[in-house]
Parts: structure tokens; C-alpha cells; sequence
């Protein structure tokens, strides 16, 4: 009967399902190791289940599961309890029975909690789909025999496991509605690459009743993904159960930072978003779920208001939306700094990400990373962004020479850049090897600037490589090109410029500029050539003069680079030279921030020091153009 219930209510849509929190969390913050048996508790600590499920059901809880996500015969063969998968998950049921009808609450369903075996599929693992169809069966047929109202398959992290899943609940109990979970990496795909669109889209086509996310990330993840799920199949019924967050360790145990009010406000947009169940995972404790209760109950306080998925076209309908904090920044007018820095002789990068952490502390928005700079030999920029992403959270500017690659060696290295989470690239054409340590090296290339702009925004971007086969999803990267505002042949650079702008550059890199007026020549001038406003965004070259050696080698052999008779003078009758190129730098900034979307640094002899005093000038309040 209360499955019956229970599945009336999921179709009325009345309002949310609310489910209960986080039991492995929960377990381990009362002593219990990391590495236990969790499941094997139903027999051997039952009270202690028991105290949990009811405090969850005080909280406000409409659906509550079962301890029993690791009770398959594959995990409990990691304890020596494999013989036990029956005992166990009916011992599960029987208990979270009884502390229902003790808390004398009614309407409270139990979800038979399933998830992964914990070993892989073929073929890149040695189980087949078989031999996992008849493991869930089997977990799935003792809790169906015990009385649960309803399935739960939850973290799941490959797709056809969760169908394997599913294939077996339907199998066992089909009587029973199943709500099937996955979770999503930090891109918003599944462990092997599966993004929500796909995974929804088979789970509801193969009979889920209820589709959804949970565990992986925390409630703005997780309002994401559940619309890219509604997006995909909009008459299907999803569930949307986040973690409280990311978790931080803390004397040695993991805590998670996301407060109960927090996870209250998400529990409005969950509904509003269209979700018929939400509750929570990893750190969700009973104040979150009772905030989420009062949250659902209060139906007097207008629906809050959200920012919508809206994929751009229907074959990006399963392309994660994830503009970077460039692009971000750039479409909403604000001044952006950048700093370019140039990877490290040496395999050790500490000195490197010491430094980027200065400009960080200094105000830097993003870091720019040099490829081979002056063709001499160093360290791939590649790992050098990586390095500044994963381990300082740094976004960066991959810059990207087309000389000395192929078409074929470009387009593979797009896809690892863009595998790495790199999605800002600078496409230049790149130093000529005959100036650098390997004068003989190959210095061939089969595109442009302008033509690799048209590839990466045209093709690329779009889902398919330069021959128009498909690379299986879109590439998301915003790509800037290099301009100088103050050359010495406008309107020759104005008919490249133009180019680059057509073939679709997002934003352009600047020479380094020692006379503010130019700007506003070259835009004059672009206007009389073309017709048109100049609208490119530029972040425009700032660069503190090192010495007066320093100067006279940018004026007179460095091509565009052109430093006035005042400013030489300033450099050259200075006690403190590094110190007056910073002031200098610094005047120079404060001239063009309204002029430019954005300050591009370039330190000098790798004086990152220096360019940390240049940008502290802004603070952290730049203003938007």
C-alpha cells in the first residue's frame, strides 16, 4: 500500500519529496573508521543505525534509505562478508521499519538504498555486465523481499552500470519505482566522459522513474546539472541530491562547509527548477534536511529566481555551459590583469607557482603562460597550466604558436589542452627557432594565426575537427589573438586585425604601449579603414622597464615597441632604476584602464615582484568599462 502511495505522490507533483542525509558521513563522524563495513552495522550496531534514521525523520525526512549502499556481494567480499548479502540488506529494512513506527510519523517511505559494485565493468575491468546484472539482482530481491517502497540506485559514476542496475531492479521488483542517481565530476561528466543529457536520456528510455543527480559536488553543481537533465528529457521526473559542499579536512576527519540555511535556499530553487525529489548526500546532517523542510513547507515566499541552462542550439544540447572566468569577466565589462609567465628550465615548478601565487595575492585575475619564449627550450606550458590550476586554482591563458606544428599535431593538442581544463588560448604565430637554442630545429606550420582562430572557433568549438569529423562533444575555448595598437604601419595591422576579429577572436593581447594616445589613433583609425567601431576587447601590454640597457634594447630592437625621449630619460636618470619602471608601469596603468578592457603585465627577466607592485595599484576594485 505504501508503495502505492509513494508512487502517487511522485506523479502528483505536488511539491518535492524530501530525503533524508548523509549515513556514511554520519557514521564516521561517531568513531567509526573510514575503512569499515558500514552495511555490516545493520547486525552489528543496530542501535546506532536506528539513532541516525530517526534523527533524520525528526528532521522532516519524506523518504529515508536503507543502510545498505555497499550491500552487494562484491563490496561485502572486501570484509569477508559475501554470504551475508541476504542477512544484511533484510536487516537494514527491518530495522529502519521499526524506527518508523516508533517515531509515530506517517507517510515516510523507505528507499532501498543500491549502489556500485565497487569493481569495473568490462572492458576496462574483469566483471561482465552479466555477472553484474545478477550481483544487483540479487541486493536488489532481498530488499524487495523485506518491504522497501521504493529503489534507490545512487552514486553511480558509470552509465552502463547504473543500466546494469536498473536492468536488475526491473528484473527483481517490478513493482517497486526506481530512482536512479548518478554523479558528475567537477567537468559535469561522468567517470568515463558521459555527459547529464546522455545519461538522462538512457536511464528514462530503459524505465527509471525518477532520474537524478547526487554526491559529486554541492547544491550549484547539482541545480546545473539537474536542469541539463529536465533540458534533456523535460516530462521526466528528477531527483537532485547534493553533498554540502566540498569537503575540507579538519583535525583529521573530513567536514563539509555548506550551512543548513544554505541547503534551505537550495531547496526552493530545486523546486522551482521542477525536481521531484531533493535531499542530501555526503555531510548532509539533520539541520540541513529540517531547514530543507521548512523551505519546502513555507509555500509564502515567492519561488527564488534562477539562472537558466539554455544550450546554444540543439547539437550543443549536451554541452556543459562553464564560460570561463575570462569570459566571464569580459562579457560583463570588467578590467581584467593578466601576467604572463614563462615556464621554468627545469622540471620543478615550485619557484614558478610561488611566484604566480604572488600576482595572485597582488590582484591578478589570470596568469598568462609563454610557449618556448624567444624559441628557447622549456618546460611544455601545458603542464605549467595544469600545475596552476589544480594546484593553486589559478585560471590561465595558454598561449599557442602555430609555427613549427602540423595541422595534426594542433588539432591533438587542442583536445589535450581542452582535456586539461585549459580553455583560454592565445593563438600567435610564435618565435622563429633561427633566434633561439636550436637554431636548426623545424620551423614549419601549415596554419596562421588567423586560420587556427577560424579552426578552434568554427570547427572545434562546434564539435568536429578541421576534416569535419566529429570529436564526440564541442570544445568550449575562448580564444584571443595578438594586436599592436601602437605599429608602426596601421592600417596594415588594422587588415590582420580585421582578419583575426572575422575568423573569431574573443579578446586580443596588447604590445606593450609607452604612449597611452595611441590607443585612441588606432581606434580612430580602424574607424576610417573599416566602417566600424573597434570592439575587440583588449588587455593591453604593461611592461615595467628594468633598466636603461633594458629600454634601449625594447626601443630599438624590438619591432612596435617604441619608448619616448621622456620616459627614456626618466629610466636612465634613475638611482633606483627597477623602482622608477614601476612607477612608470604603474602611470601607464592608471592612464589606460578606461581606455582598455584590460592590463596585460610582462615582466621583465622574470621579476614577478616587480609586476606584483605594478597591478597592486588597482587594488581589487578595477573598475567596469
Amino acid at each position: 500500500m505504501s508503495t502505492q502511495l509513494l508512487t502517487e505522490r511522485l506523479a502528483s507533483g505536488d511539491r518535492p519529496l524530501l530525503t533524508d542525509g548523509a549515513m556514511g558521513t554520519t557514521l564516521h563522524q561517531h568513531g567509526i573508521p573510514i575503512d569499515a563495513c558500514f552495511d555490516a552495522l545493520n547486525l552489528a550496531q543496530p542501535e546506532l543505525i536506528a539513532r541516525i534514521h530517526s534523527s533524520f525523520i525528526q528532521a522532516g525526512a519524506d523518504l529515508i534509505k536503507t543502510n545498505t549502499f555497499g550491500a552487494n556481494r562484491y563490496k561485502l567480499a572486501k570484509h569477508g562478508l559475501e554470504d551475508q548479502v541476504e542477512a544484511i540488506n533484510r536487516a537494514g529494512v527491518d530495522l529502519l521499519q521499526r524506527v518508523i513506527r516508533a517515531t509515530f510519523r506517517e507517510a515516510v517511505y523507505i528507499l532501498g538504498s543500491v549502489g556500485p559494485l565497487g569493481v569495473r565493468l568490462k572492458p576496462y575491468g574483469r566483471v561482465s555486465k552479466e555477472e553484474a546484472r545478477a550481483a544487483f539482482r540479487e541486493q536488489i530481491a532481498a530488499l524487495a523481499g523485506a518491504g522497501v517502497d521504493a529503489i534507490l540506485l545512487e552514486t553511480f559514476s558509470d552509465r552502463e552500470e547504473i543500466l546494469e542496475a536498473l536492468a536488475a531492479a526491473k528484473e527483481a521488483a517490478p513493482d517497486l519505482p526506481v530512482i536512479a542517481s548518478t554523479t558528475f565530476a567537477e567537468d559535469d561528466r561522468t567517470l568515463l566522459g558521459d555527459l547529464p543529457g546522455r545519461v538522462a536520456r538512457d536511464l528514462h528510455h530503459a524505465g527509471a522513474d525518477v532520474i537524478g543527480v547526487n554526491c559529486g559536488g554541492g547544491p550549484s553543481q547539482i541545480s546545473r546539472l539537474l536542469q541539463m537533465m529536465r533540458h534533456a528529457v523535460p516530462g521526466a521526473r528528477c531527483a537532485a541530491i547534493p553533498n554540502a559542499g566540498f569537503p575540507q579536512a579538519v583535525g583529521g576527519r573530513m567536514m563539509y562547509p555548506a550551512t543548513p540555511e544554505y541547503f534551505g535556499e537550495y531547496a526552493r530553487i530545486f523546486r522551482a527548477i521542477g525536481a521531484s525529489v531533493v535531499g542530501g548526500c555526503c555531510g548532509t546532517r539533520p539541520e540541513h534536511i529540517a531547514a530543507m523542510r521548512r523551505a519546502l513547507d513555507d509555500t509564502a515566499v515567492p519561488p527564488p529566481v534562477i539562472q537558466v541552462f539554455e544550450p546554444a542550439g540543439e547539437e550543443l544540447a549536451d554541452q556543459p555551459e562553464h564560460p570561463t572566468e575570462l569570459s566571464r569577466k569580459l562579457a560583463a565589462g570588467q578590467f581584467v590583469v593578466t601576467v604572463e609567465m614563462h615556464p621554468p628550465r627545469s622540471y620543478a615548478p615550485q619557484r614558478l607557482l610561488a611566484a604566480a601565487q604572488l600576482l595572485r595575492d597582488a590582484g591578478a585575475d589570470l596568469v598568462d603562460v609563454a610557449d618556448s619564449p624567444t624559441a628557447r627550450m622549456r618546460m611544455s606550458p601545458w603542464a605549467v597550466c595544469h600545475f596552476l590550476h589544480t594546484r593553486l586554482g589559478i585560471e590561465t591563458v595558454l598561449h599557442f604558436p602555430t609555427r613549427g606544428r602540423n595541422l595534426l599535431r594542433i588539432q591533438g593538442d587542442l583536445l589535450a589542452a581542452h582535456a586539461l581544463g585549459l580553455r583560454n588560448l592565445f593563438v600567435v604565430m610564435g618565435d622563429p627557432t633561427h633566434v633561439g637554442d636550436y637554431p636548426e630545429a623545424m620551423d614549419n606550420y601549415d596554419v596562421t594565426p588567423s586560420g587556427l582562430i577560424r579552426l578552434i572557433t568554427a570547427q572545434m568549438n562546434r564539435g568536429a575537427d578541421q576534416a569535419g569529423n566529429s570529436i564526440g562533444q564541442p570544445t568550449s575555448f575562448t580564444v584571443g589573438c595578438a594586436v599592436n595598437l601602437g605599429a608602426p604601419d596601421l592600417d596594415h595591422e588594422i587588415k590582420v586585425t580585421r582578419r583575426k576579429i572575422e575568423a573569431g577572436a574573443d579578446f586580443a593581447l596588447g604590445q606593450p604601449l609607452f604612449q597611452p594616445e595611441q590607443i585612441g589613433v588606432f581606434q580612430r583609425r580602424y574607424r576610417e579603414v573599416t566602417g566600424e567601431e573597434f570592439r575587440l576587447p583588449v588587455l593591453l601590454g604593461v611592461m615595467p622597464l628594468y633598466s636603461a640597457r633594458h629600454a634601449q634594447f625594447l626601443h630599438n630592437e624590438i619591432p612596435g615597441i617604441s619608448i619616448p625621449p621622456h620616459i627614456m630619460a626618466r629610466i636612465e636618470g634613475a638611482a633606483d632604476a627597477p623602482a622608477e619602471g614601476v612607477r612608470i608601469a604603474r602611470e601607464l596603468l592608471i592612464q589606460i584602464r578606461d581606455q582598455v578592457q584590460g592590463a596585460y603585465v610582462i615582466p621583465a627577466l622574470g621579476h614577478y615582484e616587480l609586476a606584483a607592485e605594478v597591478i597592486d595599484v588597482l587594488g581589487f576594485s578595477a573598475p567596469s568599462r
